[in-house]
């Protein structure tokens, strides 16, 4: 299930909006503490003043809707926000689309790391030195010719690449149950993590700080739900969208007990 993006667009006269935004910052605890809201965002129109736009990003509209307007955290926020609810012009929800992207002036992580090519690039290199390893090679065994660049289209998409492995391959719940009943070792793991590392220095991916940065917390954290997902006791597999890392924002997320 897609997350949903809630619009609530206002009109609010000059001498109620110092009180109309203090009354969203109380709301705002609400959201914050609800795990069905994602992020949220109030903007204020500079061509027309009067206008405000709240943008809320839901895990879904089932979520927002039976979730949180039926959970402990809405008689909080509507309490905050009633007295504007006379001011909506609208409300409505909308589904992202495939239409999205960074500006010029800053690439986004797939870009910076030389696009499709060089996550191709990786992959390859990468399971080349997994299959000859003593501790990986027993977990990959039998592989599927076509694993390496399975891979490398996931790690496209979670670093702001097309939506690929979505499209081709399933999404998160493909992705989910191909390591349910593995049984990964926390050595298996960071040998992973050691190896794709090694191999990204001997590929050419950029080398400076900040990509490194981002690139070792979505290994660590892919490798760690691997982990959870491959034991005795896994959470259900849900619909998550695939995750997606930028360089200033990484998506905490939860598993769900939503079953795919």
């Amino acid at each position: 299930m897609a997350s949903s993006v809630e619009y609530v667009r206002y009109r609010i006269a000059p001498d109620r909006q110092k009180e109309f935004e203090d009354a969203y910052r109380t709301a705002a605890a609400s959201l914050a503490a609800a795990p069905e809201c994602l992020d949220y965002e109030l903007t204020h129109c500079v061509e027309e003043p009067e206008r405000y736009v709240l943008r809320i990003r839901w895990s879904s509209v089932e979520d927002h809707l039976r979730g949180f307007r039926e959970g402990p955290h809405f008689p909080a926020f509507l309490d905050a926000v009633r007295p504007y609810v006379e001011s909506i012009e609208e409300m409505r929800h909308y589904e992202p689309t495939d239409v999205a992207g960074t500006g010029g002036r800053t690439p986004s992580i797939f870009a910076w790391a030389g696009g499709a090519e060089a996550f191709g690039r990786l992959t390859e290199v990468f399971y080349g030195h997994v299959l000859r390893d003593p501790l990986l090679e027993p977990v990959f065994a039998g592989m599927d010719a076509g694993h390496p660049q399975h891979v490398a289209l996931w790690l496209a998409e979670v670093f702001g690449g097309p939506s690929r492995y979505t499209d081709e391959r399933g999404g998160h719940p493909h992705m989910t149950r191909r390591h349910l009943g593995r049984g990964i070792t926390e050595a298996q793991r960071r040998r992973w993590v050691d190896l794709l590392l090694d191999s990204a220095d001997e590929v050419g991916l950029p080398s400076d700080p900040e990509f490194r940065a981002v690139f070792v917390y979505y290994i660590e954290w892919g490798t760690r739900m691997a982990l959870v997902y491959s034991g005795e006791n896994p959470p259900p597999v849900d619909a998550a969208d695939v995750p997606r890392w930028s360089w200033g924002q990484t998506p905490p997320w939860e598993p769900t007990t939503t079953t795919g």
